[in-house]
């Protein structure tokens, strides 16, 4: 019987709210006796705000006391921080686990849970994840080449921008010039790339450390 992750990210999200908590995205993989249903969390938006007003005014949150100092030095976006704990992951795997034998949501019973924060090269998917990350480093894959290159890297200055004054925010514009480019890159002769939203096939954030 197949797993319906659909289903489970929909009681994941429900779990984590509960705990103040964001589901970024969610893994299953893995053979048949080794299967790890693994799930990404980051403290909802407020949990955030909040983590973000204390690190600016330089106060010291818990499991993040070395930060601020990257923070100052350009090295670490705020936005990039999950701001989740071990506790977080623990309070949130123990609820989450009885609910999946509950509903019985994974069928077998041999499969590991693991929660844990997205870290610092996290996966963009969603319109508002390159939004919020405008500024960070990315690198994207894409469906269909763009100038005879599928594979790009630099640094999102807008997205997702508004096709032709349509009102539809379709796709993402990288600056080029913030990193070294590979040879296929550079021999596209542009210092900025335009991509649409439904051509990336892989989008992840560059940690800048």
């Amino acid at each position: 019987m197949a797993v319906k992750l659909d289903e489970i990210r929909t009681a994941a999200a429900r779990v984590a709210a509960s705990h103040g908590l964001d589901v970024v995205d969610i893994e299953f993989i893995g053979p048949a006796k080794e299967r790890t249903l693994r799930i990404y969390l980051e403290k909802n938006a407020e949990g955030r705000a909040q983590l973000k007003a204390a690190i600016l005014a330089g106060a010291a949150a818990d499991g993040i006391e070395e930060l601020p100092e990257r923070l100052r030095e350009g090295k670490l976006s705020v936005e990039q921080l999950s701001g989740i704990t071990h506790e977080d992951c623990a309070a949130f795997s123990r609820d989450f686990g009885v609910l999946l034998d509950v509903e019985d949501l994974i069928p077998g019973a041999e499969y590991t849970l693991e929660a844990s924060s997205p870290g610092l090269d996290r996966r963009l998917s969603k319109t508002e994840e390159f939004q919020r990350f405008s500024g960070s480093l990315v690198k994207i894959q894409t469906f269909e080449p763009i100038r005879n290159n599928r594979h790009w890297q630099g640094r999102l200055v807008a997205g997702p921008l508004a096709a032709n004054g349509t009102g539809t925010a379709d796709s993402i514009m990288l600056d080029l010039n913030a990193v070294k480019q590979n040879s296929k890159s550079r021999k596209t002769g542009v210092s900025t790339v335009e991509i649409a939203l439904d051509n990336i096939e892989k989008a992840q954030l560059v940690p800048e450390i």
